[in-house]
């Protein structure tokens, strides 16, 4: 059954603007109201001014009415920057959970273009709040105003502009129904099309190397292709509509016009009449044609809201898990399966074992095995499908995230170092970092000398993906940052893969120390060196725990049934 947590999220973060919503009906009762000063304006100068020939009364209405635009004037330029306060404030409440949402949805399968969805949601959000549809939606509910107006000065005239306000609610329709369709493909496409700009990005390396640029550049101009020519389809709609709209609004202006000099012909209204009439009528269908205006940023904000509620939905409602005490004693694993994201592909079927604190344990196996696959379930990184994994008795997903990643040091296959300086990527970004701490996870990764040979030492700054340092340089510091503070639990995949032999002795020695203080150790290696400080080995196989034991036990029977460069 879904959570109701994303849309409880989505209803509070709109529902803290209800008073503000009412401040802002009120101003755009106000502003509409005195939207109605022009034609107010000009029956009295018409009617009163030019029959009397009075100076000093149009001099007193211009002053009248100038004042009256002052505030006007003032009461929108209030109104638009109470709506980009809105629009920040549900931005703030709502960016968080998207984020949070982002980061989890690679795990789940998703491209990273298709994971940074939420966050484009919420921006979405935040410029259809701050900008002028919100402004069409508040003055809606006013349009009777002008229309009781048009009715004062004739019920013909009044007649007249009821049908011009329906026949653009027709037009509105009509767009709602034409482009509904069309902005969700044409959202469909922008992910295509960003997706192959992300991969093409990610491997330029490989794509300058072997010349394949231009094939890349065919295929993103194919998605591209696509992209424009349902962005054109979806904009000839609304700009055709939105044409229309004017064109409504002129004629009913001229009709309004018209009409009013019939009436001033038969006797019945006065010449001022006609232009009060035409300014009312015309005010009157402003609020739909800007509406129409707007409606490609009506489609997507609304579809935004839907993904954003669907994507957040994902997340289950819990109790905040009471915070447990650091774990010392062991580390168990009860029949942890885990599928493929979308696939259902079964990659660990029912792993089972238990390290006690001071052990070591070495996964080994032939390549697609599963190896990494469990190394990262280990540490939470993918869900189970079935079975847990417990520190001290504790399933993962009763820990809090914070307190869990305290006590889990973590260095993957393919090493991601954040854009910082190298001290905040070993303190993991900690607000308030232990130097003392930092400089022994650096000396325990054998990098502290290397970072002291550095222009800026500790305060280098890494740049995008620690493209500042060689691949050994960064594996070793991420090696720093998974022993950051001591974690009970170290679990390094391949630690040793760009290391050379004094690095490969750095980590022996990590290894050893995590051991002799009481932590647990899980190394995922290919090279049998990596495993020169383990007790334990563990083999897969298709998924599958193949056997477990001591070290060297293990390692003995795995060369005599399988090639050792299987094993290895």
């Amino acid at each position: 059954m879904p959570s109701p947590y994303a849309k409880d999220q989505l209803r509070e973060a709109l529902a803290s603007c209800k008073s503000v919503t009412v401040v802002l009906s009120a101003m755009s009762c106000v502003i509409n109201i005195l939207m109605l000063s022009g034609s107010l304006y000009m029956l009295q100068v018409y009617d009163r001014v030019l029959t009397s020939h009075s100076v000093p009364t149009l001099v007193a209405l211009s002053i009248l009415v100038a004042g009256l635009y002052a505030v006007l004037g003032i009461l929108d330029a209030l109104r638009s920057q109470v709506l980009v306060r809105v629009a920040s404030s549900v931005n703030a409440r709502l960016a968080p959970l998207a984020h949070n949402a982002a980061i989890r949805a690679p795990l789940h399968g998703a491209s990273h273009t298709e994971a940074a969805q939420p966050v484009r949601d919420v921006d979405t959000l935040r410029a259809f709040l701050s900008g002028q549809g919100p402004v069409a939606l508040l003055d809606l509910p006013w349009m009777p105003i002008y229309i009781a107006f048009a009715f004062v000065l004739h019920a013909l005239i009044g007649w007249l502009t009821v049908a011009g306000v329906l026949v653009l609610v027709l037009l509105t329709l009509v767009t709602e129904r034409k482009t509904e369709a069309l902005n969700r493909v044409l959202g469909i496409a922008a992910t295509a099309r960003n997706a192959i700009l992300e991969n093409n990005t990610r491997n330029a390396e490989v794509l300058q190397a072997m010349g394949l640029g231009a094939r890349a550049g065919r295929r993103f101009s194919s998605a591209n292709a696509d992209y424009l020519a349902t962005h054109a389809k979806a904009s000839d709609i609304t700009g055709t509509m939105s044409g229309l709209s004017k064109v409504m609004r002129m004629l009913l202006q001229s009709a309004t016009l018209g009409l009013g000099a019939y009436l001033v012909l038969e006797g019945e209204m006065t010449g001022g009449a006609i232009i009060a009439a035409s300014i009312a009528a015309s005010r009157a269908m402003a609020p739909i044609e800007l509406a129409i205006g707007q409606w490609k940023s009506f489609v997507a904000a609304r579809q935004g809201y839907q993904r954003l509620k669907t994507t957040l939905n994902l997340a289950q409602r819990a109790a905040d898990p009471l915070p447990l005490p650091a774990p010392v004693k062991a580390l168990a694993l009860s029949n942890v399966t885990v599928t493929a994201p979308r696939s259902q592909r079964l990659l660990l079927n029912g792993i089972s074992f238990e390290l006690a604190a001071g052990q070591g344990l070495g996964i080994v196996g032939p390549s697609a095995a599963g190896k990494s696959t469990l190394a990262r379930a280990i540490t939470g990184v993918l869900p189970l499908a079935r079975g847990t994994v417990r520190l001290d008795g504790a399933a993962l997903d009763r820990w809090r995230a914070e307190d869990l990643g305290r006590h889990v040091g973590y260095l993957p296959q393919d090493v991601e170092l954040f854009d910082g300086t190298i001290s905040e990527t070993i303190s993991r970004f900690e607000e308030a970092p232990d130097g003392a701490a930092i400089i022994a996870a650096a000396q325990a990764a054998n990098v502290h000398e290397m970072i002291l040979r550095l222009p800026d030492g500790y305060e280098t700054v890494l740049g995008p993906r620690g493209a500042a340092l060689s691949a050994g340089q960064r594996q070793r510091i991420a090696l720093a940052r998974a022993l950051y503070r001591d974690p009970f639990l170290v679990v390094l995949d391949e630690p040793n893969s760009n290391l050379d032999g004094e690095g490969e002795a750095a980590l022996t020695r990590a290894i050893e120390g995590v051991r002799r203080r009481g932590g647990i150790a899980i190394i995922v290696a290919h090279r049998p060196s990596a495993l020169a400080a383990v007790d334990l080995v563990a083999v897969m196989n298709g998924g599958q725990l193949a056997s477990f034991g001591a070290r060297d036990e293990t390692l003995r029977t795995l060369i005599r049934t399988v090639p050792v460069a299987a094993a290895s």
